[in-house]
């Protein structure tokens, strides 16, 4: 394994930690601020509107740099915003922090995306990006849980502090493993990125990634008052709540990356259609202890073997000139994120309780997997054209 794939992965898990150490802690942060649990969750799709907006402005911005640059760069934003957050006397100030925290995340997996397909020869390019992405999980494993545990210990705002620090890590570790002047085969400019957007394909795997994650998202948002209200657990049981969900990612992140580079399109049906099951089961489950654990376990499974995959998908179908549309689609997952959190707050506003998010969460991963199909059907009939 190239060492810059270790640097990737570490910053990877500073992301994943800064992205979710908020959901543990969404009760405390919405004391600490003055505001309703729904209204504590416009900070998650605060940070997602920083990545939406991020993404595309910060790889086009870029375009010119070496990868190694542009990667120091967002890390030291990462660090920057999560700092800030840990001094936001307000809500309106948390809500800003969180902003600019979100804005590097879209660029640094655009670009770390393209990086490790890179470093790799093109049969490995699914499993390079399952051992960037699986630092992620590894945040959901292991970070997040430690600064959800120092949070409640220590106080919310200890969290962001220990974010700021992963952010710094992550910036030297790419300074020491990332290569200098690294830059993808056949890119040809900012003006070929944009050419890729006029591919129809990219835009529905775009469209797959946002209702599909949005499920993730509907449903994880609020899975600390769920789980803590619903189910019945303390609040000091989330960190162990937390590390299950993690291993779920694991187990997930590890699936996708051995069965999405053989059979693309078919694991990501079956990633798809499984998460609209557990999501659908997750409304009936969450009222026992031993189901809910078991339910978030499968969350994570099905709902981060998705990513790998909806990633690769997007390289493939921007062949030549990936990069601004690998970084569209971790906007892609961000607008999941900010859409799945504003529909479960509206389901549990409208009276369906905590577990009216997971119904959501059903029904936008069903579409995900409709506009999955509907992509592949649109594959197999360009081959079939190509056949005549």
């Amino acid at each position: 394994m190239p060492l810059a794939l270790l640097a990737l992965a570490v910053t990877a898990f500073g992301v994943g930690t800064s992205e979710f150490a908020i959901m543990g802690l969404l009760p405390q942060v919405a004391q600490g601020v003055g505001v309703s649990i729904p209204d504590a969750g416009g900070l998650i799709t605060g940070y997602a509107a920083g990545v939406i907006v991020g993404a595309p402005l910060l790889t086009a911005a870029s375009a010119r740099l070496p990868r190694r640059t542009t990667l120091m760069i967002v890390a030291a934003l990462l660090a920057a915003g999560s700092a800030l957050s840990a001094v936001a006397s307000g809500y309106g100030l948390l809500l800003a922090a969180r902003v600019v925290a979100g804005v590097p995340q879209g660029a640094l997996f655009g670009v770390g995306s393209v990086v490790a397909a890179q470093l790799v020869p093109p049969e490995r390019r699914a499993s390079a990006m399952s051992v960037m992405f699986g630092g992620f999980t590894l945040a959901n494993v292991a970070g997040v849980p430690l600064v959800t545990w120092l949070g409640q210990a220590a106080g919310w705002r200890a969290t962001f502090w220990a974010v700021a620090a992963l952010g710094a890590l992550s910036m030297a570790g790419i300074a020491a493993l990332v290569p200098r002047g690294l830059r993808p085969e056949n890119e040809t400019g900012l003006r070929a990125e944009l050419a890729t957007l006029r591919r129809p394909q990219v835009w529905l795997a775009m469209g797959v990634t946002t209702a599909g994650f949005g499920g993730v998202f509907a449903s994880f948002t609020y899975v600390t008052p769920m789980m803590t209200t619903v189910a019945g657990f303390s609040g000091s049981s989330m960190t162990l709540l937390l590390i299950v969900f993690g291993l779920g990612m694991a187990a997930g992140n590890l699936v996708s990356g051995r069965f999405a580079g053989r059979r693309l399109m078919p694991s990501l049906y079956v990633f798809l259609a499984g998460l609209s099951i557990v999501l659908s089961l997750f409304v009936m489950t969450a009222h026992s202890k031993v189901l809910a654990v078991c339910t978030l376990f499968l969350l994570g499974v099905f709902g981060f073997a998705t990513v790998p995959a909806l990633q690769l998908r997007i390289l493939d179908k921007a062949a030549g000139a990936p990069t601004l549309a690998s970084a569209l689609n971790l906007s892609a997952f961000n607008i999941a994120n900010a859409l799945g959190a504003f529909l479960g707050g509206m389901a549990i506003r409208a009276g369906y309780g905590y577990t009216g998010p997971n119904a959501v969460g059903a029904v936008l991963a069903a579409t995900g997997l409709a506009l999955a199909v509907c992509s592949g059907l649109l594959d197999a009939r360009a081959k079939a054209a190509v056949a005549r």
